[in-house]
């Protein structure tokens, strides 16, 4: 059976989505909200207050057993060697020519376990990946189907997350986890997120989700807490430069031309993709993943074509409007001649050049 044919999951949230009025929308094989009160207005939320996504749609694989470092060495490029128990590390699951089967980020629980957090719509293919390149003696298993996650963003998540636990989160640093409780329920909170903002990551069983879920719309309401949808999502993580699989990164690009060098650490030792990315580096790329903006008038979106002097040079990944700055942004692929700070270039809309011009990212950075 397809995909396309297959019914929609659901995550333990759905009925809640529901009664809040938002509108549903499929992504990634799941039911999943796309907007409650407006994209702009949770948009807004995120970056001034705090806002509360459900991501429960997305996949944890725990790889364990005396061999498990050895085994994520090999799957990621980054190197795991350094997390420390607590930390985690942005990565990616890397094809043997140093393209993307996933971007991942790597939990780090004990010396012989960790967690892989996942892509929802690549659950099943990272599983099936990382059984067929672990070695035996190392264990593999998709926990998914038992784990809801919650992710809280904002300036104002720490004041509204204390109001639940008596977890020490001022000493939960960016990119640390800690097994605690919330409303006395076991779950592991991480300082992380999607959205360029401060936050807080939680996962817990499926059955006290809702729980949660509502705890947390009571604790923030005071502070204008908004549930927020997949629309907020993509505009909040496009203003941070954060990459999307299936758009901005996937298995016909490199880690390095996705400009994501810096999770390549060749030094480490062999990994899978590795000799490809030397040699790629070796050489130098021949395209690149850059952020513009647009200077005329129109939203760039994935697929339009990228041209200079009326010859196609690269082609859009991500676009639209960036309600934080004003403007309207994009990220796509361009011939590395064309990837400096400053480079103009067309994006062609309806088969009509509007000028566009390469500029630094992240487009937002927030103050810490």
């Amino acid at each position: 059976m397809s995909r396309a044919t297959e019914p929609l999951k659901r995550t333990p949230l759905f009925e809640i989505h529901c009664r809040l009025g938002a509108r549903m929308v499929a992504f990634g094989g799941w039911e999943m909200p796309v907007q409650y009160a407006g994209i702009l207005e949770e948009h807004r939320a995120v970056r001034e207050r705090a806002g509360v996504f459900d991501v429960s749609h997305m996949g944890e694989i725990e790889i364990t057993g005396p061999g498990a470092l050895e085994a994520v060495q090999n799957l990621t490029p980054n190197d795991a060697s350094r997390l420390s128990v607590g930390e985690v590390q942005y990565s990616a699951l890397t094809t043997p020519e140093g393209t993307f089967v996933d971007d991942i980020t790597v939990y780090k629980f004990a010396a012989d376990r960790y967690w892989l957090t996942v892509n929802a719509s690549n659950i099943e293919k990272d599983y099936a990946w990382i059984r067929k390149h672990v070695p035996s003696g190392v264990e593999v298993r998709n926990i998914s189907d038992g784990m809801a996650l919650i992710a809280l963003q904002g300036p104002r998540t720490q004041e509204i997350l204390e109001k639940l636990t008596s977890i020490d989160l001022g000493a939960l640093r960016y990119f640390r986890f800690v097994e605690g409780q919330v409303i006395s329920i076991d779950c592991c909170v991480s300082r992380t997120g999607y959205t360029g903002e401060d936050g807080f990551e939680i996962y817990i069983l499926p059955q006290y989700a809702a729980t949660l879920w509502n705890a947390l719309l009571e604790a923030g309401a005071p502070v204008g807490l908004q549930p927020c949808g997949l629309g907020a999502r993509d505009t909040l993580r496009l203003e941070a430069k954060m990459a999307l699989y299936g758009q901005d990164i996937d298995d016909r690009h490199t880690v390095l031309e996705a400009d994501l060098g810096w999770i390549v650490k060749l030094e480490k030792g062999e990994f899978i993709g590795r000799e490809a990315l030397v040699r790629q580096k070796t050489a130098g790329i021949s395209r690149k993943l850059v952020g513009f903006e647009m200077c005329g008038r129109g939203i760039a979106r994935p697929h339009y074509a990228i041209a200079k002097d009326s010859q196609p040079i690269g082609e859009v990944t991500s676009g639209g409007p960036a309600p934080s700055l004003g403007k309207n942004i994009g990220l796509g692929y361009v011939a590395v001649q064309y990837a400096a700070i400053g480079t103009e270039f067309d994006i062609v809309i309806r088969d009509q050049p509007v000028a566009a011009r390469v500029v630094r990212t992240p487009f937002y950075k927030r103050v810490r």
